[in-house]
Formats: structure tokens, sequence, C-alpha cells
């Protein structure tokens, strides 16, 4: 069975730091790209970064360049998002993807995980 499970959110003051993991299950991620992306209440979902299966190119919207990073560990068929520098505008749902066509539009995505909750508040 397909799966991917995000782990790593929580609540946490601004200026501050968390982890966010996507466990794959049923498949490899070797040759997927793996995106991250979140939603806010009353928004739509938007990318928010993403990393190439091929040769590890990474994307991050503009809001969080510079505050995060966006890696993979293929061994541990998991990825990663660093996130720093926590803003109370980064609280959302964040959810992983992995998509075989690499990073790209939503639609494109093959497997989605149900997301991790991260609360940026004082």
């Amino acid at each position: 069975q397909v799966q991917l499970v995000e782990s790593g959110g929580g609540l946490v003051q601004p200026g501050g730091s968390l982890r966010l993991s996507c466990a794959a299950s049923g498949f490899s991620m070797d040759y997927y790209a793996i995106g991250w992306f979140r939603q806010a209440p009353g928004k739509e979902r938007e990318a928010v970064s993403c990393i190439s299966g091929s040769d590890f190119s990474t994307y991050y919207v503009d809001s969080v360049k510079g505050r995060f990073t966006i890696t993979r560990d293929n061994a541990k068929n998991t990825g990663y998002l660093q996130m720093n520098s926590l803003k109370p505008e980064d609280t959302a749902l964040y959810y992983c993807a992995a998509a075989s066509t690499g990073c790209g539009e939503q639609y494109e995505y093959d497997y989605w995980g149900q997301g991790t909750q991260v609360t940026v508040s004082s």
C-alpha cells in the first residue's frame, strides 16, 4: 500500500524552528520529486518547496526563501523540510507529495500525505 506520512508539526513561537518529515512506504521515492505544500484556513493550497528526484534541484516559493530548506534521504525513503525563522503567516496544514514527473503543478503529483499542522503563535 502506497503511503506518505508527514510528521514534525506542532506549535512554535515566532522565530522558532520545526523540521517536517515525509516518510514513504509502498514505493521507492528515489526517482520521484518530493514537494511540500501548505493550506491555511480560508486559503488555497500553495506550493512551498520541491526537490527533484533526478539531480536534487530545489525550488522554493519566494515567501520562504532563505528560511526553509528541503532535503531528502533516499536510503530512508524520506523527505524533510527544515523551517527556520517561522512567522505567524507560516501557520497552515503542511502536506508532502511525490511526483514521478518531477517538480511541477499540484495535479501532477501522484501521491499525497494527510498533512501535519504547523502553528506559529506567541
